[in-house]
């Protein structure tokens, strides 16, 4: 028996496919956040290869938060029209 249910936009008025895409757009952000506390910590400790690591990281998650928010802006501009 599973005890997970499908939400279509029935309760939370959000399409699941916008539901995803604003979830999406908020994690891609708050791993950014995340990331930077990683990359100052190991700054601190002077490990470089970290430093690296979680700088590329963090990159990539801006990256697609602002892609995100990209799509987010036209996808809700449309609806407005």
């Amino acid at each position: 028996m599973s005890t997970t249910s499908v939400e279509t936009g029935i309760v939370t008025g959000t399409p699941d496919k916008d539901y995803n895409l604003i979830w999406f757009t908020e994690a891609r952000l708050a791993n950014a956040l995340r990331l930077d506390n990683y990359i100052q910590d190991a700054r601190r400790a002077n490990d470089h290869d970290l430093v690296d690591l979680f700088m590329r990281a963090q990159a990539n998650s801006v990256q697609g938060a602002e892609e995100a928010k990209s799509l987010l802006r036209s996808r809700l501009g449309a609806e407005e029209a």
